[in-house]
């Protein structure tokens, strides 16, 4: 009974902060704001050009809106590329901010990215170690085949545990530190401050849902792991 209740526990935590991002994005999603001047895509251009990232590209995506540090391009899915309305804009700084980030070689933004581009690699390892950990298991009975599984287990299920963790605070840094002073410096009105900051929050957290299901899994990979 208590197993179930827990699994029910991470599942709600996970779901909750997914449904709010949901509804925050949407709610600020759904008419053109009539001060903003540009689109969300008009207005990335605009922003990294004036900090001199002329060599940073702008695309529409339908991978969700990123900006990826190995192609340095920012890009943004179509609705917010095209886009008048609050999120669009405030995603659209959002991005800016990593881009910023990686402008400026920020140590946190620098570390989370070399996890990233090792995470591929850790989990073909981890793979690696989970089928042979049985085979050597029939070969050899010894402690050392169990801390093969739980060493490819990590690399599974625990790799991309760390990396959300990490990315938590650049996206925080991102939203916070780089996105909404720039948007309160001019680009918003009175009004439109708040709910930016609620957009940049849900832009920032997305990742706590996504670090939540990643736990959820890893905790599910243990259970199995001591079966």
């Amino acid at each position: 009974m208590p197993y179930l209740l827990l699994i029910l526990l991470l599942l709600l935590l996970g779901l909750i902060p997914q449904w709010w991002i949901r509804r925050t994005l949407q709610r600020y999603h759904r008419q053109p704001e009539e001060n903003f001047p540009g689109t969300g895509g008009e207005l990335a251009r605009h922003l990294l050009d004036r900090f001199d990232l002329q060599d940073v590209g702008l695309e529409i995506t339908d991978q969700g809106d990123h900006y990826d540090p190995q192609a340095k391009c920012l890009r943004l899915t179509e609705d917010k590329f095209h886009g008048r309305t609050l999120t669009a804009i405030t995603v659209a700084a959002h991005e800016c901010g990593h881009a910023l980030q990686h402008a400026a070689k920020e140590p946190l933004f620098e570390l989370r990215s070399r996890l990233a581009g090792s995470a591929a690699w850790a989990t073909r390892i981890g793979v690696l170690l989970l089928y042979a950990a049985p085979l050597l298991t029939l070969l050899h009975r010894a402690p050392s085949v169990m801390a093969l599984q739980m060493i490819g287990a990590f690399l599974v299920m625990g790799f991309g545990v760390l990396i959300q963790l990490m990315t938590l605070p650049v996206e925080i840094d991102a939203s916070f530190n780089k996105a909404l002073p720039l948007l309160e410096s001019g680009y918003l009105n009175e009004k439109q401050k708040r709910p930016a900051r609620q957009i940049l929050r849900a832009a920032a957290f997305t990742y706590v849902a996504a670090a939540m299901a990643a736990l959820l899994n890893l905790w599910r990979w243990k259970a199995l792991l001591r079966h």
